[in-house]
């Protein structure tokens, strides 16, 4: 799946969420702000809002 993150604009690893879902929250590995998916479109793009700042 392609998830980018939309704090620091890097590429989340969702190697770790092999059931990725609607309404799943899940952390960035770069800067620790916390997403919400949002939507995963057919081609695997991965929508998201932000939870938390993070660290």
């Amino acid at each position: 799946m392609n998830l980018t993150c939309i704090e620091c604009k890097n590429q989340v690893d969702t190697s770790s969420y092999p059931n990725l879902a609607k309404d799943q929250v899940i952390e960035c590995n770069h800067c620790g702000i916390t997403l919400m998916v949002k939507d995963i479109s057919n081609s695997g793009d991965v929508s998201v809002d932000i939870v938390d700042e993070g660290k």
